[in-house]
């Protein structure tokens, strides 16, 4: 049976060089691991309590709460917003927060990358990612970090996917996450 990992971009563009990474980490899944880029982020509303009630929660969340608990690990792709998280990559944490205490990413490990045009390719998005996952209930893996700086003009002819530094970046990223996985279930 393979891991499987859920991948979440924080961009919803369709040129997004996050998505092209994620495209990326989808084609280079280890062996044993089985990576889902999820579709559908777009179209979860804010996540509003009034709205989390058993019976009414909107279908796109529950989609996305389904998602979440059938993996074993979250992989999230993060762009920088004006210095910080996406909200469509924040409300997705919120959705799988709930209901406290045993939302669908409680105890997950969860890996947090990306990359961005700015000098440090988005780490303060990464740090507000890792810090909302974590206080949601996933097992966030600090050891396993990676932010690719310059977006913009580094993928601007070349897809992530043809960088051979990115793609060996990556490499390592989901074999250490994959490794993670397998400890903590005993693979």
């Amino acid at each position: 049976m393979s891991v499987q990992i859920l991948a979440l971009v924080g961009s919803l563009r369709a040129g997004s060089h996050n998505r092209q990474l994620a495209e990326t980490a989808v084609k280079l899944a280890p062996a044993g691991a089985d990576i889902r880029l999820y579709e559908g982020l777009a179209e979860i509303p804010f996540y509003n309590e009034d709205l989390d009630v058993e019976g009414a929660v909107p279908a796109a969340a529950v989609d996305l709460r389904r998602a979440a608990a059938a993996s074993d690990a979250l992989l999230f792709f993060t762009p920088e917003y004006n210095g910080t998280i996406p909200a469509v990559l924040k409300n997705a944490i919120d959705w799988m927060s709930r209901p406290f205490g045993a939302g669908a990413v409680t105890d997950k490990p969860v890996a947090v990358l990306g990359t961005a045009f700015g000098q440090y390719g988005g780490v303060w998005a990464q740090d507000e990612a890792r810090k909302a996952v974590s206080i949601a209930g996933g097992r966030v893996l600090d050891d396993i970090k990676l932010s690719i700086p310059g977006s913009v003009t580094r993928f601007a002819e070349l897809h992530p996917g043809d960088d051979a530094e990115v793609v060996a970046q990556v490499t390592q990223v989901l074999e250490r996450l994959h490794g993670h996985v397998g400890a903590t279930a005993g693979v």
